[in-house]
Order: C-alpha cells, then structure tokens, then sequence
C-alpha cells in the first residue's frame, strides 16, 4: 500500500522514499505527455489475460500520493487514499474523482506530517469498509455506510503487547473473517528513527474472527503489499527494503496461520534496472492467480511459481498499489498523482 513515497509538499516535488528517488531517463515521457505507459510481455502466457497494446488511461489525476483502492462491485465505485492529504476519494465511470472521507487516517487536532492519512482499503466479507489508519496507527473499520460515509471508526487493533503499531500499511480480509495486515514504519514522521515509535519489529500480523490478534512474521524488513491466494491457502507478502525488495509466499493452515514458506521472487535487480526505482508494494491476485504487484517500472505480473510474466510499464512515476473490478478484467493503478485504468481479456 508504498509506502515507498516521501513527498516534499511545500515544494510539489514527487519521489520514493530511501534512493528511491523517480529519475526519468531521457527516452521516457513527460509526465504531460499523452503517453502514460506501455505493456511488456516477458512470457507469451501473458497474452492470455492482457493484450500488448492494451490502453492505460488517466481515469483522475491531481493527487499527493494515491494509495489503497479498493473496487466497491454494488456501487461501480472506486474509492482509493490520498496519503499525505488525509482523505479518500471516490471515482465512478462517467465522473470525475469526488472527495469521499476526510480525515481518513488520522483524526488528531495536529496533523504529525508524513504519511500519516488511510493507506490501504479493503472490505470485510461483509461489505464493510476496513482501513489502515497511518497516523492513528490502528487498523479500523468504518462504522458509517458506504453510501454515507463519516469519520467514525471502530478500532479492531492499535497494539501489541501493549505497543502502539509502527503505521499499519496494507490488509486483506478472508471468508473466514481474518484480518491480514502490515505494519512498517513508513506512516512515522522519522521512520526507524522516530520517536514516538514503540516496536522495534515491522510486523505482518493476523487479527482472527474473535479479534484475537497475533504476530505471524517479524523477519521481513519493510513489508508492504499483502493479499490471499484465490483459495486463501497462500499468503503473499511484499517487501519495499530498499537494497532487497522481493515478494514472499506463505502457505496457511486450516486456522489462517502460518506453516511454512519464504521468498518467491527477488526483485534487487529488477529495481536496479529500472527507470523508476520502486521496491515491491501494494499488489492484488488476478482470476489466474497471478499477482499484478506495483514494483519498479510499474505493475509486475508474477506467476504463482514466482516468474515475471510481463509488466505495466508506467512511465516516469512509481505506482503503489492497484485494484480489479469484481469481475476482474479491468485493473484500476494508483500511481503518485494519477489513477489508471487497463482493460484486460475477461
């Protein structure tokens, strides 16, 4: 959900967190350039579920840094963060992007800087809005409707072992009403350094049907993105370490727990190649079960096995995260200041 993003503001200058910084080459588009990016087939398995020349459109645009979408299938609506604004906007086909909630991630008197709004959406099994709230640090569920939407939350966790959460960042919710998410220090003003910080480990935890919450894993440095495997059997994880990003993969026991797993695919000399140095992020499962994870150059398209099948390449901005439509031949990207839009085969 990046996470990756340190966006100077004051100056509306845009670029990634760490050595992440955005460095266009020359070949690339202007940002104002009509042309926003370009598909790229690694393995002709592709084709299958996206064309070569498939259009990838600005759907809304003048964004901090967008984050989190999430596809409401009643509504036809889209709604997706502004981290660094504090607020959620929605998009529907035939309009432009509205405001839809504000403040989304942290409702203190002060703003506390950084990336401290909503950060990753999803919805519980039923229907209800569930967030990652960076500057509150907790994980909430929205208490008003989807259709009448308040800034009033519940608060289905905010510590471990009576520490208040680094930022939690990304979630998915399973059919059996777990909750999986992410908590990497990104939403702290001062990162690892921070001193309001109370863990010294970035999690990846599970909060169970009885909100019952454990620590599932400690070791992966910056965790990111998260989602299921189609049958909820696989836990993937996305790592934005800036000298080792990668993506991980965990099978899950009958409870929703852990029972053994690790690294599908290293993605150190994917971003050292790239002209947009993005570590892995925020990433959804196709119909395939394929992952379409933002990364460098843009949306990676990653087997199960762990092979890059193709890539949306999004020209000169990082994308952080993306989102299907219920029946998933369209993919929605959040992408710095902009929202895209792919159809692919149905």
């Amino acid at each position: 959900m990046n996470k990756m993003i340190r966006i100077l503001a004051a100056v509306f200058l845009f670029c990634s967190c760490g050595e992440n910084k955005n460095q266009a080459s020359e070949q690339a588009v202007n940002r104002e350039d009509s042309a926003v990016g370009k598909i790229e087939i690694y393995d002709p398995a592709a084709l299958n579920f996206i064309d070569s020349n498939a259009t990838i459109a600005i759907i809304a645009k003048g964004f901090i840094w967008s984050e989190g979408p999430v596809w409401i299938a009643n509504k036809k609506m889209l709604l997706f963060s502004d981290v660094i604004a504090n607020k959620i906007y929605q998009w529907k086909e035939g309009d432009s992007a509205k405001l839809y909630l504000t403040p989304s991630g942290y409702t203190g008197v002060k703003r506390i800087g950084g990336e401290d709004g909503s950060n990753g959406l999803a919805l519980n099994k039923e229907g209800e809005l569930l967030l990652c709230q960076s500057g509150n640090r907790q994980l909430v569920k929205l208490n008003a409707t989807i259709d009448m939407p308040a800034p009033d939350f519940t608060v289905l966790s905010s510590t471990y072992n009576g520490k208040k959460f680094n930022s939690p960042n990304d979630l998915v919710a399973d059919s059996r009403h777990n909750i999986y998410f992410t908590d990497p220090v990104y939403g702290l003003p001062e990162r690892e350094n921070d001193s309001t910080r109370e863990l010294n480990i970035e999690g990846v935890y599970k909060i169970d049907a009885n909100g019952k919450l454990s620590l599932l894993i400690d070791t992966i440095q910056r965790p990111n993105g998260i989602a299921l495997s189609n049958d909820e059997k696989i836990l993937y994880i996305a790592s934005s370490d800036d000298k080792h990003p990668a993506w991980f993969a965990y099978g899950l026991d009958e409870h929703g727990n852990i029972k053994g797993g690790g690294k599908l695919l290293d993605a150190t000399i994917m971003k050292e190649k790239a002209t947009v140095k993005q570590g892995a992020d925020g990433f959804k499962i196709d119909k395939h079960g394929n992952i379409f994870s933002s990364g460098p150059d843009g949306i990676n398209i990653i087997s199960p096995s762990g092979e890059l099948l193709a890539l949306i390449k999004v020209y000169n901005r990082p994308a952080s995260n993306c989102a299907f439509n219920e029946t998933k031949d369209v993919l929605y990207v959040t992408a710095d200041d902009v929202v895209l839009k792919i159809n692919l085969h149905p």
